[in-house]
Order: structure tokens, then sequence, then C-alpha cells
């Protein structure tokens, strides 16, 4: 078992290549209507909607794969931070959905995967206490497959707030 790599960047999550999977900051009924999960959908195809919302309800705690369209890599990680897309989310839940996505990519032997801001768009949560919960977690997590995780997001204040708290301390 071992702790996971953390690479942080700039940019757009759905330009990614050579990873396995990126992460959907998704709400519970698998609609991509905002936010990030809008851009998966431009990016990818509406086929990756229609999979998570035949995989739908996801409770938060739980992340479920869907197929990646036309992004070019093996899957995209649906883990609801709200049941809702116009509901709210809070820290305890960016939290859930972080695990459930990490526990996800271990489960399909994923070795690289990215994640945006969880609840850091649509859920409105300051990027400092999402960057902080971010990476504790994935510190926290012990993995046997998973070598390696970008966190990505086009905000460059949240870039700068996940670096600081990835620094070795």
């Amino acid at each position: 078992m071992g702790r996971i790599k953390i690479i942080v960047k700039q940019g757009d999550i759905t330009k990614l290549k050579d990873i396995d999977a990126i992460v959907n900051p998704a709400n519970s009924f698998g609609t991509m209507g905002g936010g990030v999960a809008a851009a998966i959908k431009r990016a990818g195809g509406t086929l990756i909607e229609s999979e998570a919302k035949k995989k739908s309800p996801i409770r938060i705690g739980n992340a479920v794969t869907t197929h990646a369209g036309y992004l070019g890599i093996k899957a995209v990680i649906h883990a609801p931070t709200m049941i809702t897309a116009e509901g709210g989310t809070d820290l305890s839940k960016v939290r859930m959905a972080v695990k459930a996505a990490l526990a996800c990519a271990e489960l399909n032997k994923f070795e690289r995967i990215a994640m945006p801001g969880m609840g850091t768009g649509v859920g409105n949560l300051a990027g400092e206490d999402v960057a902080k919960a971010m990476v504790q977690e994935t510190k926290a997590f012990k993995a046997n497959h998973l070598a390696e995780i970008i966190i990505i997001d086009l905000n460059d204040e949240f870039v700068a707030a996940v670096m600081n708290e990835a620094e070795e301390k």
C-alpha cells in the first residue's frame, strides 16, 4: 500500500490524455447541466450523461464509472458532491466524494486520475477549504494501484491553494 503522488495544474480537465480517468463532481441523478459536468459532457459527448443517469441515483459517498466518450481516456468517475443539480453541498460531502472517487479508481485498477475542485463551482464552497479537504483525503488514502492524482482547475486561486496544501509540511 502506498501514498498517492499529488500533481497540481491549472487548466482544463477535459484536455488531459495521459490518464486513466477524470472525476466529475456529480449530483446523485447523473444530470450534467452545469460546471465541470457540463464541460465533460460537451467534450466527451452525451453518452456519458446517458450512462450516468442509468446508474443513478448515486448516493453521496459512492461513485460510479461511465464510458469517457470522446475524451480519449478510459472512464469518467462520477462522485456526487450534492443530491440535486441545484442542491447545496458542504465539506463533509466533498470529503465523501473524494474518498469515493479514490476508492472507485482503486477498484478499477486505475493508476492515474484527474480531479477538479470538488464543490467549488456550482457547490459554491471556498477554494481554500476544499483544497485542504481534497489534499487531506488524498494523503490519507492508501492505494495499491492508484499512484498519481492530478488536481486540476481553471481557477488560479484554487490551484494556488491546492499547491500550498500539497507541499510537504
